[in-house]
């Protein structure tokens, strides 16, 4: 059986350095999302994203290594985009007007057609109510600058100005704000979180 880290394999993408911004080229990728809005720490629509969106891509995982490609795989970190129609509204400690796409790379190895296999199997095991809203997509993010923030969510904002500093002494921000979280939060403590903090630009 191949094993695959794919985490290693795209360490530029998903182990930035903490100490200092850098530009990366985000190939186009395959991804499990779904769309939602509201408070992550209060929306029930969130964490039933969150939980239906790991279901799939274990799913996913172990038909991948008991089937003919027999690859073995970790699957990849739950991944966030986030932004508000009014961005001042994004910028206040109010998030219930948060919008937000969650997501989980898929190996470009993995066929659409075994993302709707693997949904149908999960369906019969477990009733998630955010399953039916999960798409398979190609994703293009293109040029970003990004950072690794170390520590809780509520302290990001001194590595989002770094990336945003960054962005704007050369370019100007496109896209959506997006984070990808390295840690499992229910298990490590909060200063020890990591969190990619990447945001597009030209």
């Amino acid at each position: 059986m191949e094993k695959r880290d794919l985490k290693k394999e795209l360490k530029h993408l998903y182990l930035p350095s903490a100490t200092e911004v850098a530009q990366v080229d985000v190939p186009s990728m395959n991804f499990l999302m779904v769309d939602g809005e509201g408070d992550p720490n209060t929306s029930g629509a969130f964490s039933e994203a969150v939980e239906a969106l790991f279901s799939l891509s274990y799913a996913i995982k172990f038909m991948v290594r008991k089937g003919p490609l027999a690859i073995d795989y970790g699957v990849m970190p739950l991944e966030g985009l986030w932004w508000a129609e009014d961005i001042s509204r994004f910028l206040e400690e109010d998030k219930s007007n948060w919008k937000w796409t969650l997501m989980i790379m898929q190996p470009d190895f993995v066929p659409e057609e075994m993302v709707a296999e693997a949904i149908e199997e999960v369906e019969k095991k477990k009733d998630l109510p955010a399953l039916s809203r999960i798409r398979f997509e190609t994703f293009n993010e293109g040029k970003c600058a990004q950072a690794l923030h170390i520590g809780p969510f509520s302290e990001e904002g001194p590595t989002v100005e770094k990336v945003h500093f960054f962005i704007n002494s050369q370019g100007k921000m496109t896209g959506k704000h997006h984070e990808i979280y390295l840690s499992d939060i229910r298990r490590a403590a909060p200063e020890k979180w990591k969190t990619v903090i990447r945001q597009p630009y030209e």
